[in-house]
């Protein structure tokens, strides 16, 4: 007789439910150094929500065939004219490709090659990413509202935040007479 059994882990909407889900919060103070105002980020409060990110990781991180599962809301506003934006990443694996889809809110994917070419894709609910390898990544929320995305990308990518944290992205997303631009 074959055992019928309820899924470990629920997507409601914008969340996931379940015991083995891993919940990361990220603060204004944990983005320093990611906005070019400083005088702007420091008149901040740094224990307000910058973004959560909620993670079904159902393999061992570095697991050659798996995949992982997240979720990210990432707060409205700015910080002087740059939009609320998550630290960006690459992956340690660098021919790893990742999908990002659109749940609610406005925003924009930004991406960087390896020659520092940057361009920028919008995001809206239902709007479909695709990473390829060897491109680093980071979404802004460009709307007065929560920006909900989800993330599918392989168990052995890895992250590598120190690149953008040391080199950040070749253009910045800023707030130009109230519209996103990259300069």
């Amino acid at each position: 007789m074959e055992t019928i059994t309820h899924p470990q882990v629920i997507f409601s909407g914008t969340t996931l439910i379940g015991k083995p889900v891993q919940k990361l919060t990220r603060t204004i103070g944990d983005l320093k150094g990611l906005f070019a105002d400083q005088n702007a980020f420091d008149e901040q409060d740094a224990n307000q929500i910058a973004y959560e990110v909620e993670s079904y990781l159902p393999v061992a991180e570095g697991t050659e065939g798996g995949l992982f599962f997240g979720i990210t809301r990432i707060q409205p506003g700015t910080i002087g004219n740059e939009y609320m934006m998550t630290k960006g990443h690459s992956h340690v694996l660098e021919n790893r490709a990742e999908f990002y889809w659109c749940i609610e809110g406005e925003g924009i994917m930004l991406f960087m090659d390896k020659d520092r070419n940057v361009r920028a894709e919008k995001m809206f609910p239902g709007s479909l990413h695709y990473t390829k390898g060897l491109t680093a990544h980071r979404v802004a929320n460009t709307g007065e509202s929560v920006l909900s995305f989800g993330a599918c990308w392989p168990s052995d990518a890895g992250h590598n935040y120190e690149l953008i944290a040391k080199n950040g992205f070749a253009k910045r997303l800023m707030k130009v007479n109230g519209e996103p631009r990259l300069v």
